[in-house]
């Protein structure tokens, strides 16, 4: 399983049993509801979202709960079966534990072991599993099934009394407790060889086959897919034979290569040029030229042959069109791609917002699920401990911000999956700068290696300070605004002056990030006498303390009464332009929002919309 496992528990009474799971599954973690539990890992207040927020992520979810609440919370959710992580329904008791989604992908074990721990009865409801003891719909890993439409009539028939023939070796399928016959109507099928299959005739394919890969820098993505596409035409290999694509690890980040392995769906592997070169012996068509160029007498088919292993044979010599070469070899059992080379390696940079999961995005969540390292400052990896737990953890302290992005870099340019945990957005004053800063830089000037500028990335945006404290007191920032850090530890406090006197011209909203610490005290007064100068006293302010956390206030004053002492570095500070208003409702709560003239029509509607632009 890729993520850790969750254990939701609903009420008090189920709460042992939940634990007992727990204890028996490394890794797992327990949520418990806000009120009923006290004595969980994570506490959460809306149930359905929750839980939908978990099966989106990836979790393997293990309800402590009545199977109903389960299948009512995920129904809008479920669409392939093949892609939907575990989830069990087990009884309070812990007598019953009921697989009822993910059987193939890991439930129906996971069921089987935790009746073991709980001493109860796993309601296996799975046809394969129960009357076939094979699932013909999902093979066993290091196989594929090329007509997977054509499973459930096949399964249909079987479990109403017909016979099949096997052709072709495959141990699972020869183990399973299946009725065979010579002239039975349906065959099953392994090959190697492309078989579109049919109602009556489902093929499978063994992954034993790897293609190796080399390319001219910028080869376009179509001239190797067609080159790969007519190799494998020639020398009748299906592309469910494909157990992976591999190259060398210089090539790692090369477009025309990774679009090749997504064609083919199957992962991407590289090697050392050292590694490559080890498999010279082997090579048909070995190339002093290439050695002087990469370290290595050959690319396509030294990759092709290393991932094979030294059982393995080159089935198609080296092939080539002007800017691209394949090579493809041949395991006698399928090829686990997790056993030969490495992958590309990727960085997720993730923004998990202010803290609270649900000002968390489904995004986020499940990239921080798929990760194998997470890093980050440590009081943000105890934010989101509960989705992180069985992941091996990086903390860095406060001022080692270049030490943590290089480390999750250089981690990434090791093969591994890797998150950077920031709070807020981590585009907006945190690390996803510093990362593409780094990148940038040449290694003699700090930057990261080779190896590391080569890894995929993605950003995962959150919600930033500046707009929770919005949406917790109104609409401040309804109208044009600004973001503003008052820090200078990384920019001179003159060029903040400067923007500070800009934005106070421009009567824009400014947030305020970094307001104070304990050795700055005077940067928010001076901004403060900077803007008084061109907006209003009574101009409102918002201060927000620890925003989606359980500590969290909000707040609001005026520009006149600002003072240093109720700021502290958690605070975000939102100062209005001189049309913000604040005003209580009768309730006696307040509302600030900065209204952007709808009331005066100036804006022409627009003719096609109507809308005012």
């Amino acid at each position: 399983m890729d993520a850790s496992p969750i254990v939701l528990v609903l009420n008090s009474v189920g709460l042992e049993t939940a634990q007992r799971i727990e204890a028996s599954l490394p890794g797992a973690a327990i949520h418990g509801l806000a009120g009923r539990i006290r004595a969980a890992d994570t506490l959460f207040s809306e149930t359905v979202d929750h839980i939908r927020m978990l099966f989106s992520a990836g979790h393997p979810i293990i309800g402590v709960c009545a199977s109903g609440i389960l299948i009512r919370a995920l129904a809008p959710l479920l669409s392939d079966k093949r892609s939907e992580p575990p989830v069990l329904a087990i009884s309070e008791d812990g007598a019953s534990v009921v697989p009822l989604l993910g059987g193939h992908r890991g439930a129906n074990d996971l069921a089987r072991q935790l009746a073991v721990a709980l001493s109860g009865h796993a309601a296996v409801t799975t046809a394969g599993d129960t009357a076939l003891g094979v699932a013909l719909d999902t093979p066993p890993s290091g196989w594929t099934l090329s007509n997977p439409k054509d499973a459930k009539p096949v399964m249909a028939e079987l479990l109403s009394g017909a016979s099949v023939r096997i052709e072709g070796t495959a141990p699972w399928l020869e183990a399973a407790d299946l009725p065979q016959s010579p002239t039975a109507p349906i065959t099953l099928v392994s090959t190697e060889a492309p078989d579109a299959g049919s109602p009556t005739r489902l093929v499978y394919h063994p992954k034993t086959h790897v293609i190796g890969v080399g390319c001219a820098r910028g080869c376009e993505p179509a001239e190797l897919i067609e080159l790969v596409t007519t190799a494998l035409e020639a020398a009748g290999i299906a592309r469910g034979s494909i157990a992976c694509v591999a190259s060398l690890d210089l090539k790692a980040d090369e477009p025309a290569m990774n679009a090749l392995a997504a064609s083919l769906d199957v992962p991407f592997r590289v090697f050392p040029a050292d590694r490559l070169d080890a498999e010279t012996p082997r090579l048909k068509n070995p190339s002093d030229v290439v050695f002087k160029e990469v370290g290595c007498h050959g690319v396509s088919e030294g990759a092709a042959l290393a991932s094979v292993g030294p059982e393995g044979v080159l089935v198609v010599e080296k092939q080539k069109t002007e800017n691209a070469t394949v090579a493809i070899a041949r395991a006698p059992s399928p090829v686990d791609p997790a056993d030969t080379g490495r992958p590309r390696g990727h960085l997720s940079v993730i923004g998990i917002g202010p803290g609270a999961d649900d000002w968390r995005t489904p995004e986020a969540t499940r990239l921080l699920a798929e990760a194998q390292d997470v890093v980050g400052y440590s009081l943000y990896l105890e934010i989101v401990a509960a989705h992180i737990t069985g992941k091996t953890h990086h903390n860095f302290p406060l001022g080692a911000e270049q030490d943590r992005v290089r480390f999750a870099l250089e981690r990434a340019g090791e093969g591994h999956n890797v998150a950077l945990v920031c709070s807020g957005d981590s585009g907006i004053y945190a690390m996803g700068a510093l990362v593409y800063e780094l990148l940038d830089r040449g290694i003699e000037n700090g930057g990261v290696s080779d190896a590391a500028r080569r890894v995929s990335i993605i950003n995962a945006p959150g919600i930033s300070a500046l707009q929770a404290a919005a949406a917790r007191i109104g609409a401040p920032l309804g109208h044009d605004f600004c973001a503003i850090s008052l820090s200078d530890l990384l920019t001179p406090w003159e060029s903040i002056e400067k923007r500070l006197k800009a934005a106070a011209e421009g009567d824009f909203v400014i947030a305020f990030y970094n307001p104070v610490s304990k050795r700055r005290r005077t940067q928010l007064a001076a901004a403060r006498e900077i803007l008084l100068k061109h907006r209003p006293a009574d101009t409102p302010v918002v201060l927000g303390f620890n925003l989606g956390r359980p500590e969290e206030t909000v707040r609001v004053t005026t520009l006149e009464a600002l003072t240093v002492d109720e700021v502290d570095m958690l605070t975000t500070v939102l100062v209005g332009s001189s049309n913000s208003r604040a005003v209580v409702r009768g309730d006696g709560k307040p509302f600030v929002y900065t209204p952007r003239g709808y009331a005066k029509r100036i804006d022409a509607p627009s003719e096609a919309t109507g809308e005012v632009a």
